[in-house]
């Protein structure tokens, strides 16, 4: 097997993950997307700081998953995504997020992101959370995450303090026995999907 073996087998995985993803009927999605939120409620019961994000483009979830936290009095940090001067991308900054988005509005980012407006809180800003929920295509029964590749939360994650629940956010089908890793994956220590609700890897 060469060296790049487990990339390349990680791109034709995103492929045929998203290809599935975009399969997944709306009324479908919601449903996992309710699901989701009410387990959420259970898992980040004593939380008081949550890194989460907004799903998009199929992603599980929804922002309800997010307004039931910060209606609890959670805080709850968005990820904002930026790459140096090469275009390297960079650990993520955070900013507050707000139910009510005057508070603290979304705009539109790359990627199809939305993000919290300025101002946003460093990138060690992450050592405070609680609890992360990390966005995935898939992660296996030994953490093994399967992200879009671009590398933000590979950097993000080493950030954290040790010992906070790292959950990547799946469907159940996203829970698969094992994934190809490279040496500069993060493990999970969960996974949260609609079906199984948190779900303890490693």
């Amino acid at each position: 097997m060469t060296d790049n073996a487990p990339a390349a087998a990680k791109s034709e995985l995103r492929s045929q993950l998203l290809a599935a993803r975009r399969a997944v009927s709306p009324e479908l999605h919601a449903g996992e997307a309710a699901a989701l939120a009410g387990h959420l409620a259970v898992l980040a019961a004593a939380a008081g700081t949550v890194c989460a994000y907004l799903p998009v483009r199929g992603e599980p979830g929804s922002t309800a998953m997010l307004d039931g936290l910060a209606h609890r009095g959670v805080r709850v940090l968005l990820p904002v995504v930026r790459t140096d001067d090469d275009g390297v991308p960079l650990a993520l900054l955070w900013g507050d997020y707000h139910p009510d988005t005057l508070a603290n509005p979304l705009v539109e980012a790359r990627f199809g992101l939305l993000e919290p407006a300025p101002p946003w809180l460093p990138a060690e800003s992450v050592a405070q959370a609680d609890l992360m929920l990390i966005p995935a295509l898939a992660v296996d029964r030994r953490g093994v995450r399967l992200g879009r590749g671009a590398g933000f939360y590979d950097r993000s994650l080493e950030l954290c303090r040790a010992g906070v629940p790292l959950v990547a956010v799946v469907r159940d089908a996203e829970l698969v026995d094992e994934l190809p890793a490279e040496d500069h994956d993060v493990p999970m220590t969960h996974a949260l999907t609609p079906e199984l609700g948190a779900v303890a890897l490693g």
